[in-house]
């Protein structure tokens, strides 16, 4: 249960930085409110799942979702940039996730 609740975390971490992007220096209202949103369930969930889970493991399994996350959301929606090493770097990224998962122990 633990690791569901990082997953989630991580994926709403993608949706903060999203908003983060389109709340154009916190200048539009309703991509604040949902950065704010979206960012205070992030920290809330990975701060039930550190009860149980050791912080590196944890905490890199978060931040390589939503770094990940954010990058494929940014090529598929905003028109980033798509390139080969891209991809591949995501890929790489996410494969250290699954690794950092399967490695980081409960408490």
């Amino acid at each position: 249960m633990p690791w569901l609740l990082v997953v989630v975390a991580g994926l709403l971490e993608t949706g903060f930085a999203v908003c983060l992007k389109l709340s154009h220096g916190f200048t539009r209202l309703w991509p604040t409110v949902a950065f704010c949103v979206f960012a205070l369930a992030s920290f809330g969930l990975l701060t039930l799942a550190l009860k149980r889970l050791d912080v590196g493991p944890a905490y890199a399994v978060w931040t390589g979702i939503g770094a990940a996350g954010t990058a494929i959301y940014g090529m598929v929606f905003l028109g980033d940039v798509v390139s080969a090493l891209k991809l591949v770097s995501i890929t790489l990224v996410i494969i250290g996730v699954v690794g950092l998962q399967l490695s980081g122990g409960a408490h």
